[in-house]
């Protein structure tokens, strides 16, 4: 029998392997990047008000937090938005390589926030970073537009972290999400309607294996893996987590060599700038794992 602890930690890396598994979904979906991220945050909204529901969880607010909570949710909506836009324009290995970059701008985003000093390793870490970026858009040029879709979606994703652990600090993971969802779901519907397509018959005239891959995606991927991250949290620390996250884009990449060998088979300089960013990424969450247990044996 396998004790708790390992149990939670083969979760752990069953959710990880989810969300890696959404880049494969957002290349199965066949409609627009922003109707992908509008119909997935509607079901999860749906499905995490259930939740909510039946564990009876208070939703109550002040008028600040829930300002801050809105404009997080649209940073969440618009790093979706540019995450899957940077896998339609180019391909699941540039926007999983491309959103690595996350762990270099949370270097940056995070001294600002928490008010500490900038660690000179992260520093030097992001210069790395940076060369393995040179080295994937001299080999993958034509994929620029998607290179830089990817980037800003891993600036935003690394921006959305950084605040809710702010968030964190003073209300529920549940409530922190529930309300970023509703406001991400109500910015995409005021685009749609004044600058996109429109909400017209065409817009929700999608395929059944859309809505099977949107179902999954809202479900299982967002919704389920939010909650089961949360229960996770209680067993294993936060930076086994978030060291283990880091592997999402290796699973992700991996599974698009597989289900998508034609248009996922990149260079050789492609490959080796992408080690070189998730070695980084790596090694910059071990540093700060022993780092956090070296404090945590003087305390």
């Amino acid at each position: 029998m396998l004790n708790d602890k390992l149990k939670n930690y083969l979760h752990l890396h069953v959710l990880v392997f989810i969300a890696g598994f959404t880049a494969i979904l957002g290349k199965l979906i066949s409609i627009n990047a922003v109707s992908l991220v509008w119909y997935r945050m509607v079901i999860a909204t749906l499905l995490m008000f259930i939740y909510i529901k039946i564990k009876n969880i208070n939703l109550k607010i002040s008028k600040k937090d829930l300002i801050k909570l809105s404009l997080a949710g649209i940073v969440i909506a618009l790093h979706w938005i540019t995450f899957y836009g940077a896998i339609k324009v180019a391909n699941i290995s540039i926007a999983l390589a491309m959103f690595s970059t996350g762990a270099f701008f949370a270097s940056l985003i995070e001294p600002f926030f928490y008010k500490r000093k900038v660690i000179a390793y992260e520093i030097i870490f992001g210069l790395i970073v940076i060369i393995g970026i040179y080295l994937i858009v001299q080999s993958e040029i034509e994929h620029l537009y998607g290179m830089i879709l990817g980037i800003i979606s891993a600036f935003l994703s690394s921006l959305f972290a950084v605040l809710n652990g702010k968030f964190l600090e003073q209300h529920s993971a549940t409530k922190i999400s529930f309300y970023e969802f509703i406001s991400g779901v109500v910015f995409i519907t005021i685009f749609i309607a004044f600058f996109g397509e429109g909400f017209t018959s065409t817009f929700f005239d999608i395929s059944i294996s859309d809505f099977g891959y949107l179902t999954i995606l809202a479900s299982i991927c967002t919704a389920y893996a939010f909650i089961a991250s949360v229960y996770v949290m209680r067993y294993i620390s936060p930076y086994t987590v978030v060291l283990t996250y880091n592997l999402e884009p290796i699973y992700g990449v991996i599974l698009a060599l597989i289900l998508f060998p034609e248009t996922e088979v990149m260079s050789s300089s492609f490959y080796i700038g992408a080690i070189i960013i998730l070695s980084v990424v790596l090694l910059n969450g071990i540093l700060k794992n022993l780092k956090f247990l070296k404090k945590k044996t003087k305390a």
